[in-house]
């Protein structure tokens, strides 16, 4: 009797997943297998990591498999599919041979910290508290260590899907964050000032139910946001685009959340109606919102961007606004880039969690051992010049969400675009400080730019490069006018390296080798073992030199 009591106690606490599927040779294989695929069919993917960095970090990987768990594996190669920081570009996770478990709740970051959004009925109590760590490592550093395991396009993609990553006890153990994989994960929370931890449970294949990242109300599924009311963003989700008029705003409100034909009404009947309800009714003002729009197809954007240009009572400056956000994706980047190319759109909110041009519409690939399937991009969407690719679209004026707003059904960033007023705002900052460049007025430049930089509405706006840009494309016919430029960036931006790089490289074109060695100098101790400081170091030898 107590051998079997023993041996229940034994299985009761082997952890999850304690026997390995597939063997080390299976899973090496695989990933040369992988790894001949990317270099055969998919060479272009190498853009934001070299051939020779990923095929270090296969090499590292293919040594510590003997040394792993299946699950532990496959978070590896996700690991390895993440280096393209493409966002179509990925590991399987869903259709996996690795099973894995959920924590039965629903996070998402604000502003203000990382929230427990929704949750099963059985963890009512932790409805809305703050995550403040997980089995004791802080939120941050739990967002710092699986920041490797998402295939994140920029931080906005990160901030969007991290949520989702954080509740699988498989990616928490693979990440270090757990010293050992179970299925009880323990919470330190805060709620109403106080502090507490809760023990979760996983639960193998569980499927949350969710609306675009927000948990669906129901009897068993629970959601912080007072249900009485809902805000226009969250209306009529069971459709994929909606409009509604606004009559004491006089503003035209359509949210479309894909990029796909309604089954009810396909999307050139249904912009039809809304720009002939605009050229026949008292609308001011057009509010498109897009910041739930993961993408579909591209295809379809043609009658949302010409029906804007077309209508010309609401295609100005003030009077159209596009929303934005962090789960602003894929053929919806198309779409945005058009309507930034083409019509007079004012970007409201987050930035997109897309690259202004980049790579989608991937391949399945499925690993010949395991079965595990990989995505890989193969078509690149250029809307843009090179030179005006970036990690992102930003929105011209940034509003994002507090806890407390979603909680209460307050919308910050509607609100933003109902009451903007360009009085006291500027839509494009480069070219307002460059005229006071050209109007040979660097008081007012400086007390300018130094208002715009620390004003949280422009807190997107790439200054510092836009101002680095500036100035390169000045020196060697301005440098008087360089210098000034590269001064102004570096008062402003005294933490960058490259600040000071730049502002050393003003002064050597001036030959001034004294102050271009001081603040080579600097930005070298700055960034010691950074590309900015080798680049200081070899400028360093090459003054000496002379």
């Amino acid at each position: 009797m107590k051998t079997i009591i023993y041996l229940i106690m034994f299985i009761l606490v082997l952890p999850l997943n304690a026997q390995n599927k597939f063997s080390v040779k299976e899973w090496q294989d695989d990933l040369k297998f992988l790894q001949k695929t990317v270099h055969t069919d998919y060479p272009f993917l190498f853009k934001k990591i070299t051939a020779d960095k990923f095929d270090l970090a296969v090499e590292e990987f293919y040594n510590t498999i003997p040394k792993m768990q299946d699950h532990e594996v496959m978070m590896g190669f996700a690991r390895i599919v993440a280096l393209f920081q493409y966002g179509h570009t990925r590991l399987g996770f869903r259709d996996s041979p690795i099973r894995y478990h959920k924590l039965p709740m629903v996070l998402y970051q604000y502003k203000d910290g990382v929230y427990i959004q929704g949750v099963h009925k059985d963890y009512e109590s932790n409805l809305g508290a703050k995550l403040i760590a997980i089995e004791g490592m802080s939120t941050d550093n739990v967002l710092k260590a699986i920041y490797p395991v998402v295939p994140s396009e920029n931080d906005q993609f990160f901030k969007a899907y991290a949520g989702l990553y954080m509740i699988i006890p498989e990616v928490l153990h693979a990440q270090g964050i757990t010293k050992e994989l179970k299925k009880t994960i323990v919470l330190t929370l805060e709620k109403d000032g106080k502090k507490f931890e809760s023990s979760v449970t996983a639960i193998k294949d569980l499927e949350i139910p969710t609306q675009y990242g927000m948990v669906k109300a129901s009897d068993d599924w629970l959601d912080i946001r007072n249900q009485n009311e809902t805000p226009l963003y969250l209306k009529n989700l069971d459709r994929i685009y909606h409009y509604e008029y606004l009559p004491k705003e006089k503003t035209v409100y359509v949210r479309q959340s894909q990029i796909q034909d309604d089954p009810q009404e396909d999307i050139p009947t249904f912009y039809k109606k809304v720009f002939d309800f605009i050229e026949n009714n008292e609308v001011d003002k057009l509010v498109l919102d897009v910041r739930l729009n993961g993408g579909g197809n591209n295809y379809k954007n043609k009658p949302i961007v010409t029906g804007i240009i077309e209508t010309e009572k609401i295609n100005q400056p003030g009077k159209l606004f596009v929303i934005i956000g962090r789960r602003t994706f894929s053929a919806c980047q198309n779409l945005v880039n058009e309507l930034d190319n083409y019509t007079n759109a004012i970007f409201v909110g987050e930035p997109t969690s897309e690259n202004i041009n980049f790579y989608g519409d991937n391949r399945k690939v499925e690993l010949p051992n395991s079965k595990m399937p990989v995505y890989l991009s193969f078509a690149w969407w250029q809307d843009k010049p090179q030179w005006e690719n970036g990690p992102w679209t930003s929105p011209h004026l940034a509003v994002d969400q507090s806890f407390d707003d979603y909680k209460l059904n307050r919308d910050p960033v509607m609100e933003a675009a109902l009451g903007f007023s360009d009085n006291d705002f500027i839509i494009d900052p480069m070219a307002h400080l460059t005229s006071l460049f050209m109007a040979n007025k660097p008081e007012e430049l400086m007390s300018e730019a130094k208002r715009m930089v620390q004003d949280p509405k422009y807190r997107f706006f790439d200054f510092e490069g836009e101002f680095n840009k500036a100035g390169y494309n000045l020196l060697g016919n301005n440098n008087e006018g360089a210098l000034f430029v590269f001064e102004m960036t570096a008062n402003l931006f005294p933490d960058s390296a490259n600040a000071w790089d730049s502002l050393a490289e003003g002064y050597l074109q001036l030959n001034n080798k004294e102050k271009a060695t001081e603040y080579y100098e600097k930005a070298l101790k700055m960034d010691p073992d950074g590309p900015t400081g080798q680049n200081a170091k070899v400028m360093l030898k090459k003054i000496k030199s002379q």
